[in-house]
């Protein structure tokens, strides 16, 4: 009978975490935090930081469970809330910007289209990759091309201009595409001959 109690369906946690029934929030949390980490650790540094981050974020849920609207996948208002979590934390700890002239970004920006080098790779080693990334540059990565949010959504979302946003951009497929042909070349040098 305790075993049967504890398998509730989604419409029961969130109820309970409505009524702020530890036990439900507790379920809720450990049935989405693999899916909540995923998202998080694209926008930090390093695991210790999406902690924080996913905690930060279950918080703000548990808090704002009322605002739910049940007519829509959960799973949805799940990542915003860890986005805009991740967006805070990126405010809080950068210590500066990089902002950039918009005719800095043209110039890249026609070496940055091949994105299917991006495509060739494992999901951990882009996810490892982007995370040596400077936090103005990773944020503005995934925000776009990740989570897909337009450069005026990103401006308004980080206080920043478009232009500096499609900067951010630029620069951060540039980075990503030099850091990839370093690890292509140290991959090539280990094969033995």
């Amino acid at each position: 009978m305790l075993f049967s109690r504890a398998l509730k369906t989604l419409p029961e946690l969130l109820e309970g975490c409505l009524k702020n029934d530890r036990k439900c929030q507790e379920l809720l949390y450990k049935q989405f935090y693999g899916y909540a980490m995923g998202v998080c650790m694209r926008y930090v540094p390093n695991r210790e930081e999406a902690l924080e981050v996913v905690n930060d974020g279950f918080l703000k849920i548990f808090q704002k469970v009322q605002m739910y609207d049940a007519e829509k996948p959960f799973k949805i208002w799940l990542r915003r809330i860890m986005i805009n979590t991740a967006l805070d934390h990126y405010r809080q700890n950068v210590k500066f910007q990089h902002n950039t002239d918009l005719s800095v970004a043209e110039n890249t920006i026609a070496a940055a289209d091949s994105d299917n080098v991006y495509s060739t790779l494992a999901h951990e080693d882009l996810i490892e990759l982007i995370q040596q990334l400077t936090p103005s540059y990773r944020t503005v990565f995934n925000l776009y091309v990740i989570d897909g949010y337009s450069h005026e959504e990103i401006a308004q979302r980080l206080g920043i201009s478009e232009g500096t946003s499609k900067s951010n951009l630029a620069r951060a497929r540039e980075n990503l595409r030099v850091m990839l042909s370093k690890k292509k070349s140290n991959e090539y040098a280990r094969v033995p001959r």
